[in-house]
């Protein structure tokens, strides 16, 4: 894919919400699209976000002025909010602010808060303005082929569900958040919207883009087909009353029904299968984020969930790397889940030669077990084709997950038509983790919540699974939240992170989320 820097020079690429500014150059982007593989290529660019950093790869020509390149990753900083502030991960290293998460004492100057946020907004801006130069009116002016044409109204849904999918991360971290498309005038302020709004926004997005992609299992790896709408749909639903304060759990059922009844999507058969680099063969894979060795280098990412888990006495080449970064561990708490259903969970990859349980000191590397659930190996024990940097996809969406969201809106909704589905789809994931059938007395919130421990530990989901369940910030401890050993109760303002002060500097019109 070509640079598209000079394209990208209608954007602050500082990026706060007051984002945009008129373009330096409408020259840039003529000569840019005057090829009409370039279409193709900026829709790539913006897929490409959720991975890389920059106009280069793995660093030296950021995204993002004034941030660490192998920081501002997208995926990196989703996972670390989601996962480092709750019972699953812990992180020993000293970089500013990466303590206060598990903690809970971040503030609005977190750098990984304000980085998070800026790259959503990044991801905005870029679809955003693709939808411009795609519109009607910009193809007609470059007199654009019937075959490229025919390919843009495609183009476009799948820019404005990646555009959906980052609102929809904003919403769940932020809450209320400005929300602006391509007809939003360039330049100056932006206030807030409600929570619900955005939620209303998402919604409306997704059910009117969904039509305009390809069926189920026909789209091309990496790239977004109606399935992906429908399994944003069921998570946008499952936390309806967290973001709105109603209760959308049918909506819920109807959208992971569509899932099911597409046939396109069936486990893998081994579970191990989904962390590996060649799990782009996966059936069980909705949408990955795709990573490469050589075509897909960061510092964030993969690179970042492989290396990052090793250290102690692991020797690296037995995950296909060179090198242990000696950083992320887990809690007790997490790891008694898997060791108390009367068998052993095959899902459990925990590394315990050398790691104690509990854990004294966070910065020890081998105080609390080690998780190489991501790995630089083939299901054959095959090494990537890169030594740092991994072949492993990121599975974003899987059908294992949407079993689960599906179980949950039965039970929340009363839903005893669901309740036969909800049990055998729950048995599928039991028996693939090598345990025995449950009944449908077994079937309650409080064995889903440790199901999904067991199921989608260290996959981003976390967080929000512990909000929607009154447990993130009270109602329940684990080690060393809130800054102590035992673990404190938090206040229920940190549900959602603070507006980065640098964005209420830019942006007097923001206004900071109660509490902070």
């Amino acid at each position: 894919m070509r640079n598209i820097f000079l394209l990208l020079s209608a954007i602050l690429l500082a990026t706060c919400t007051k984002l945009e500014v008129a373009p330096r150059s409408t020259e840039s982007a003529e000569v840019f699209f005057a090829e009409e593989g370039s279409y193709r290529a900026y829709l790539a660019r913006i897929y490409a976000g959720l991975a890389v950093t920059g106009q280069q790869g793995p660093s030296g020509d950021p995204d993002l002025q004034n941030n660490d390149e192998g920081f501002s990753s997208y995926l990196r900083q989703y996972w670390q909010l989601q996962e480092l502030t709750t019972n699953e991960a812990v992180i020993g290293w000293t970089d500013e602010g990466l303590s206060d998460l598990h903690a809970h004492t971040w503030t609005s100057n977190n750098q990984f808060v304000r980085t998070m946020y800026a790259r959503l907004y990044f991801q905005v801006a870029l679809a955003n303005d693709f939808l411009r130069q795609t519109a009607p009116d910009k193809l007609d002016a470059r007199a654009v082929s019937p075959e490229t044409r025919a390919l843009i109204p495609g183009f476009r849904a799948e820019a404005r569900y990646l555009r959906a999918l980052s609102y929809y991360h904003g919403l769940d971290l932020f809450g209320r958040l400005p929300l602006y498309v391509e007809a939003t005038p360039l330049g100056g302020e932006l206030t807030q919207s409600t929570r619900a709004t955005v939620f209303n926004f998402v919604e409306a997005e997704l059910q009117d883009l969904q039509d305009y992609l390809p069926a189920p299992g026909s789209q091309d790896y990496g790239r977004v087909d109606r399935a992906a709408v429908w399994v944003l749909q069921t998570q946008l639903y499952l936390n309806a009353e967290v973001y709105t304060g109603s209760l959308r759990y049918q909506d819920c059922l109807a959208a992971a029904n569509r899932i099911f009844a597409s046939n396109a999507y069936v486990l893998s058969a081994d579970y191990h299968h989904l962390f590996r680099t060649d799990n782009d063969t996966s059936p069980e894979i909705i949408y990955a984020i795709p990573f490469d060795g050589r075509k897909v280098q960061t510092w964030g990412g993969m690179t970042y969930l492989v290396h990052a888990p090793l250290g102690g006495r692991m020797n690296p080449a037995d995950y296909g790397v060179s090198g242990a970064w000696a950083g992320l561990r887990t809690t007790s708490a997490m790891v008694l889940p898997f060791f108390n259903q009367g068998f052993t969970d095959r899902r459990a990859v925990f590394y315990t030669n050398g790691q104690s349980l509990e854990i004294d000191r966070i910065a020890d590397f081998q105080q609390g077990y080690a998780v190489p659930k991501f790995t630089n190996l083939s299901s054959a024990g095959v090494a990537g084709v890169d030594e740092t940097f991994p072949d492993t996809d990121f599975p974003l969406f899987r059908l294992g997950a949407v079993y689960l969201d599906h179980a949950e809106a039965a039970l929340r909704a009363g839903d005893l038509a669901a309740r036969p589905l909800a049990l055998a789809n729950l048995n599928t994931l039991r028996a693939r983790a090598g345990g025995q059938p449950l009944t449908d007395a077994d079937l309650t919130l409080e064995y889903l919540l440790a199901e999904r421990t067991r199921e989608l530990h260290w996959e981003g989901a976390r967080r929000t699974d512990l909000v929607r369940y009154g447990q993130f910030t009270t109602g329940a401890v684990w080690p060393w939240k809130g800054g102590t050993k035992e673990g404190l109760e938090t206040a229920d303002y940190r549900n959602v992170f603070p507006v980065p002060e640098a964005e209420l500097l830019a942006n007097p019109a923001l206004r900071q989320n109660a509490g902070y």
